[in-house]
Parts: structure tokens; sequence; C-alpha cells
């Protein structure tokens, strides 16, 4: 299912690439930048710290330079971090915790000249994520579920220099819970907790397009 749900996500991507036409300008390139994890979770039983990830992998960029409309996608590994507090009558404990996943973006641009060596865009699209791995090494696996596909949702702006080089700022926003933890009382006798975690993000990124 996993493995369908990526080649739809891909295909997907390619269609809207063939519906670019031919007088598009196509840039290849190289992304990468830094996740600052804005993780939330559902119970009060949980609390959560926040802390940095990073994210990088290939890029591709269609412009229509006469409208000035255009797509990006890219193929990223993304990892974002965090410390999940539990409080119990033991105490107050804590698990570092780790996301890892490949995201595919697909964003629709609007950019703004500023000059032959600079302009400014906005960025706006979804975003599809396949995790990957387990998010806590402390953890069983059985004690947490994971969401195999999130889709999410970017917003973006960012500065165009020289024709190659991109900056940006993004916020990603998760449309639905990456994790899952269940936890059981006494083997269920006194009730079970079930909390919902999502790993939304603000992402500042370099992209070197050739």
């Amino acid at each position: 299912m996993k493995n369908k749900r990526l080649i739809i996500a891909v295909a997907v991507v390619l269609m809207m690439m063939a519906a670019i036409p031919s007088m598009a300008q196509v840039k290849f390139g190289v992304k990468g930048g830094l996740n600052v994890t804005k993780m939330s979770v559902s119970s009060d039983v949980y609390s959560a710290d926040n802390n940095n990830g990073f994210f990088i992998g290939p890029t591709v960029k269609f412009t229509l330079p006469i409208v000035g409309l255009g797509i990006d996608a890219a193929a990223l590994y993304d990892e974002r971090k965090g410390t999940l507090y539990i409080e119990d009558m033991v105490g107050k404990k804590s698990n570092d915790v780790k996301f890892k996943s490949i995201n595919v973006p697909v964003n629709l641009r609007w950019n703004i000249g500023l000059g032959s060596l600079a302009g400014i865009y906005l960025a706006a699209g979804p975003q599809f994520g396949f995790a990957l791995g387990d998010f806590s090494d402390a953890w069983d696996s059985s004690f947490y579920k994971k969401e195999n596909m999130n889709v999410s949702i970017n917003l973006g702006a960012g500065l165009s220099l020289l024709k190659h080089l991109e900056l940006g700022f993004t916020y990603n926003i998760q449309t639905k819970d990456s994790y899952t933890i269940t936890e059981d009382y006494a083997g269920g006798n006194l009730g079970r907790e079930i909390t919902n975690i999502k790993t939304n993000a603000w992402q500042i990124s370099a992209a070197y397009y050739f």
C-alpha cells in the first residue's frame, strides 16, 4: 500500500510537469535547509519541546516568464526532532523523538522580478510525506502508530538571486496526525489514553539551480 501511494504521488507530479507548455524554462538543482519543528500533542498527559532538524534533496523548477507563474517540486530527506514529556505518579519523564520521512512538495509559484539579478516569489502547494523508520529508540513500536503517508500544505516566500540561488521561508502545516500514541492503564482496566501528534514546521531553505 505504501509503495502504491508513492507511485500515485510521483505520477501526479509527472502529470503536472507534463502539463507545462514547452516554452517553460526548466532548471534542476539541490535544496536544503533547517526545520524548526512546531510539535503539538492532543492530550494533557504529554507535553512537548521543539527542536531543530534538517532537509535536503534534488529539486526542479518550471518557470513561465511571460506571466510570472511556475511550479517547483522536490524529493527531500526530512528530519524533525523534539522531546516528549509525560507526567505520572512517579514524576516527569522525557523521551527524545525523531520524525524521518521522504517529502515530495509540489508548489505553485508567483515570481516577481526586481531586475535581472534579483526577484521575489510566493509559493503554496501540497506536500506528500512518506515515513521512514521508528520515531523513538526508547519506546516499543507497539506503543505508537505512525502514518506511513501524510499530506501537508506549504505556504512560503523567498528571494531569487543571480538566476541560480534561492533563499526561502516556508510554514509546513500537517493535515493529519503524524503519530498516535496509545497507552493502556493496568492492561486497559483503568482506561486508555490516546495522544495524537502533529509535526508542523517552520523551514528556512537555500536552493541552487544549475
